[in-house]
Formats: structure tokens, sequence, C-alpha cells
């Protein structure tokens, strides 16, 4: 059953953190353009001032990744949230792109140390993919702004932990 996102730990006030880049793909741009707006308000409400959020346009989900992997290469970002849509069709090319580009950020994530994001909705219909995108079914822009800038925070103070803690050396 869909649902909305848990809301986690919400940081207000907080200008330290560094830039951000919401990557969106263009394929289905009306719902992916009001997704990627949801991201940059949800990093703005969160304390990101809007300066320091930029929003790059790719093909498609399916070019997600890639373009997550060259910015998050240039270690110029705290975040980076992916935000795309990817409808259901007659053919089984949906279950690659939408597995791909999943697959893809979770990569660049583990590879780079960067948060990065998942805010692609994955939905049988168009009606489905609007009612992820703000309707009844929450916003996927926003949930996965906000889970960038939890994972972002988090990473600033396990650094800032394991600073203060020396080594023993046996």
């Amino acid at each position: 059953m869909a649902g909305r996102a848990p809301q986690g730990v919400w940081i207000s006030g907080d200008r330290t953190l560094g830039r951000f880049a919401v990557v969106a793909a263009r394929f289905n741009e009306p719902i992916s353009k009001k997704l990627a707006d949801g991201a940059v308000a949800a990093l703005e409400a969160g304390g990101v001032p809007g300066t320091q959020i930029e929003t790059h346009w790719v093909p498609g989900s399916f070019e997600l990744p890639q373009a997550a992997l060259a910015l998050a290469r240039t270690r110029r970002y705290a975040g980076i949230v992916g935000v795309g849509v990817v409808i259901r069709g007659e053919t089984p090319h949906f279950d690659f792109v939408a597995g791909e580009a999943a697959r893809g950020l979770s990569s660049v994530a583990l590879t780079t140390g960067v948060p990065v994001s998942f805010g692609v909705i994955t939905a049988l219909t168009e009606a489905q993919a609007w009612e992820r995108a703000g309707g009844s079914v929450g916003h996927r822009g926003e949930e996965a702004a906000r889970a960038a800038l939890e994972m972002a925070v988090w990473k600033r103070e396990l650094r800032s932990r394991t600073r203060g803690t020396s080594r023993r050396r046996d």
C-alpha cells in the first residue's frame, strides 16, 4: 500500500551544510517539474538558502545516476536529490528504467559517500504519478529532499563525533 514517507528529523535554520543539487528527468516533464520544485522548496524550508541549490535537467530517469555521479565527484555538494517519473507502459521498458535509476542512484551514494536520495515516482498510470507529486499520496520530491538533507546532517554529525575521538594504537 502506498503512503506518505515518514517526516524524520526536520532541520531548520542550518545554513552551514553547503550546496545541494536537484537532478530532474525531463521525461513526463510536467510531473517532474512539480517534483523538482517541491524538492527545492523542501530544501529551502529545511534551511538551505536558494543560492545554495542548483537544479540540473537530464533527458530521463535512466540518466539520473550518470548526472548524480558527475555532480558527486565534484565534491561540491552536501547532498543530491534525484527526481523523475516512470509510468508503466505496454512493454517491460518500465522495469529496466525504474530499476536502473534506483540502482544507479544508490550506487552513486555508496561509492562517493555523498547523500543521494531517490525521488523517482514509479507508477502504473499518469493519475497515480500525479497523486505522488503533491496529491493524496504525498510528494516524492519533497520527501527525497528531506531525506538528502537529513543524511547530510547525519554525515556532518558523524564526522564531528569521530574527530573528537582518539584512536587507540596497540
